[in-house]
C-alpha cells in the first residue's frame, strides 16, 4: 500500500493540479461506468465528534473519502477538520493507496466552486461577495480569483471582530477585500459564494440581480442551508449530482418539480450552462468521492513524476 502523508500531499498539491483534477471528475461522473454509493453520515463515540464516508466507482478508480469533523480537538489544539482518501487496488480488493488529504480538501472544495463559477458565471464578472469567514472561506475567494478578475470582494460575517481579521488576511493575499452588510453586498453581486454552516437563509431572493451566479458550498447534510428557496424558480439550477444534492444538499429545500443539471454534463456540452448575462445561476456543491479520488489519483501522479 502507497501511504502519502498529509504534509507529502500538502507540499504536492496546488489550485492548478486541484481545478484539473474536479473538472476531471465533474466529466467522469456523468459517465456511464460511474457511480457514487449513498453517503454514510455517522459519530464517534461522543456524538459531537462526526465522520461522512463518500464512495464511488469510475471506469479508472475506485474508493472512498473519509471526512471528520471534530470540534472536541480544540481542547488538543488540533484541527478540527481531517480528511483521508482511499484509492482500492482494483485487482486485489485491498487498500492501494491511502492519501492523508486534509489540505487538499480544502483546495478540492475550492477548485469545485472555480470550475462551476468558471463555467457559470458571466465573463464580465468582478464583484465577489463571500458569506462566510472561516478556514474555507479563504481559499474559495483565492479560487474565484483565478478564474474572474475581481474588482471587489465583500464580505459578509457574523462576528465584526472575526471579520474584520478576515479581510485584512484576504488583504494580505492581495485580494481587494472589504467588510459589507449582507443586502448592500448582495444587491451588488456578479457572484456570491457561501461558505457557512448555516441552519437558515443567508440573504432574500429580492436582492439577487439579474445576471448573479450563486455557488452554496457549505450545505453537505440534512438540515443545513444557506440559500432562500425562493430564488430556485427565478434561476437555473446546477449542481455536482442531483440525486445527492436533493438528499443532502441545497436543493433538499427545493420543490420536488424542480430540474437540476449536473455541472458535468455542460463541461460535456451535453447540457447548456448560461444562456444570456440577465440569467440567475445556482450551483450547489455537496460534494461527491469522485472529486476526492481525482485529486488523491493527481496527486500520486504528482509523486511520481
Amino acid at each position: 500500500m502507497i501511504h502519502i502523508t498529509e504534509e507529502q500531499s500538502s507540499a504536492l498539491v496546488t489550485p492548478e493540479l486541484a481545478y484539473q483534477a474536479v473538472r476531471n471528475a465533474f466529466i467522469a461522473a456523468v459517465g456511464p461506468e460511474a457511480e457514487s454509493f449513498p453517503v454514510v453520515l455517522a459519530h464517534a463515540s461522543d456524538p459531537q465528534n462526526r465522520f461522512t464516508i463518500k464512495s464511488a466507482a469510475g471506469s479508472e478508480l475506485a474508493g472512498l473519502k473519509v471526512g471528520a469533523y471534530f470540534p472536541t480537538n480544540d481542547a488538543h489544539g488540533l484541527p478540527r477538520h481531517a480528511s483521508t482518501i482511499l484509492l482500492i487496488d482494483q485487482q486485489t480488493g485491498k487498500i492501494g493507496v491511502l492519501v492523508e488529504g486534509s489540505a487538499l480538501n480544502c483546495y478540492r472544495t475550492a477548485a469545485a466552486d472555480a470550475v462551476a463559477t468558471d463555467t457559470l458565471a458571466r465573463d464580465d464578472a468582478e464583484t465577489l461577495v463571500l458569506f462566510g469567514t472561516g478556514h474555507q472561506a479563504a481559499y474559495e475567494a483565492e479560487a474565484i480569483a483565478r478564474v474572474r478578475p475581481l474588482s471587489h470582494v465583500l464580505v459578509v460575517g457574523r462576528n465584526p471582530a472575526r471579520t474584520g481579521a478576515f479581510v485584512e488576511k484576504l488583504l494580505e493575499m492581495g485580494l481587494p477585500a472589504t467588510t459589507s452588510e449582507p443586502e448592500a453586498a448582495v444587491r451588488s453581486a456578479d457572484v456570491i459564494v457561501t461558505a457557512t454552516t448555516a441552519t437558515a437563509p443567508l440573504f432574500d431572493a429580492e436582492w439577487v440581480r439579474a445576471g448573479t451566479h450563486i455557488s452554496s458550498m457549505g450545505s453537505d447534510s440534512q438540515g443545513k442551508q444557506e440559500l432562500p428557496p425562493k430564488i430556485f424558480p427565478q434561476a437555473r439550477l446546477f449542481c455536482d449530482l442531483p440525486e445527492q444534492s436533493v438528499r443532502i444538499g441545497e436543493f433538499q429545500h427545493a420543490l420536488p418539480e424542480i430540474h437540476l443539471s449536473a455541472i458535468g454534463s455542460v463541461l460535456t456540452g451535453a447540457l447548456p450552462g448560461r444562456q444570456d448575462s440577465d440569467e440567475i445561476t445556482v450551483f450547489d456543491s455537496s460534494g461527491i468521492s469522485l472529486q476526492d479520488l481525482y485529486m488523491a489519483k493527481a496527486i500520486l501522479d504528482a509523486r511520481n513524476g
